[in-house]
């Protein structure tokens, strides 16, 4: 039988706007205590955004970690408003379709007032706790895209075959992306 693990303290090791390096100290079975590193967040979201042509708007930038450049649906963290303590619930930041607004109109320029919810995911479990909530949009206007200082794009318009063609020949190796584009997937064969 599979036990949840029992919470005992939480230390925080950094923050910023965006995350929280944290270590907990847990119990298993309340015999051995042990500690856990991971990175808390607030969550994020993607948009997979189609125009009336059918094509699909990704955009490709530069991914410093992995130094390689990367083809993905637009993508980003809930930043918190203020940095409370997370313990007292304090936490505060955009709500989900906010933050997905948000990302949509900086990083590609378009703008929508209908997103559907189509699904969510942990991009990486072992490390941190994120949920990635996944929308789907078609109502787009373009309206010119806002990024931030340290996001330059290139922006791709893909058809349903380009985006399976490229993940295929790793040309998209995002993850995020490629879990995001199961979700659609699914929705649309719910349509038809």
């Amino acid at each position: 039988m599979l036990n949840r693990w029992r919470k005992l303290s939480t230390k925080i090791q950094f923050e910023n706007k965006y995350w929280k390096y944290l270590v907990d100290r847990f119990t298993i079975d309340g015999t051995k205590e042990f500690d856990y590193h991971y990175v808390h967040t607030l969550g994020s979201t993607m948009v997979i955004p189609k125009l009336p042509n059918g094509k699909f708007i990704l955009v490709e930038q530069y991914r410093y970690l992995n130094d390689m450049f990367s083809i993905e649906f637009p993508c980003g963290s809930i930043p918190a408003r203020h940095t409370h303590s997370f313990e007292a619930g304090g936490e505060v930041g955009l709500s989900k379709l906010e933050n997905a607004k948000k990302e949509l109109r900086e990083e590609t320029g378009y703008s929508t007032e209908e997103l559907t919810e189509i699904g969510f995911f942990s991009p990486y479990n072992g490390v941190g706790d994120e949920i990635c909530t996944v929308y789907y949009a078609d109502q787009l206007k373009n309206i010119g895209s806002l990024p931030d200082e340290t996001e330059k794009f290139i922006i791709h318009h893909l058809s349903e075959n380009e985006i399976d063609q490229k993940i295929m020949s790793n040309e998209i190796w995002d993850g995020m992306t490629i879990a995001a584009w199961m979700f659609y997937k699914n929705y649309i064969s719910g349509k038809k």
